[in-house]
């Protein structure tokens, strides 16, 4: 069974920046695709950042050159690089993944696991 475990959220003043890291563990399946989703409350879950199975990165026209996607395969980790933080970023975080190669970057059903989230604040 698929695990995802998110953590690095927390609180930072707007223009701050947090990293998140996913641990992953217990998939066989190299060719997935990750990505990195978050809601608000009242919101519907959006995509932020994916990888597909080949490892090209894209990005919601909101984060696009603020938050970068990055992986540590040799620690099965995912991380979300966010900087100039603005007050439109709170949410919750999640880490998911899909079960194979076939994923649209923010198409939640493409991804069949999740973490639990960890919550990003930003105080202006």
């Amino acid at each position: 069974q698929v695990q995802l475990a998110e953590a690095g959220g927390g609180s930072v003043q707007a223009g701050g920046a947090l990293r998140l890291s996913c641990a992953a563990s217990g998939y066989t399946n190299t060719r997935i695709c990750m990505a990195w989703f978050r809601q608000a409350p009242g919101n519907e879950r959006e995509g932020v950042a994916t990888f597909d199975s080949v490892g090209r990165a894209s990005y919601a026209d909101s984060v696009k050159g603020r938050f970068t996607i990055s992986k540590a395969n040799a620690k099965n980790t995912l991380y979300l690089q966010m900087n100039s933080l603005k007050p439109e970023d709170p949410a919750m975080y999640y880490c998911a993944a899909s079960r194979n190669w076939d994923c649209r970057p923010g198409r939640k059903a493409d991804f069949a696991y999740w973490g639990q989230g960890t919550q990003v604040t930003v105080t202006s």
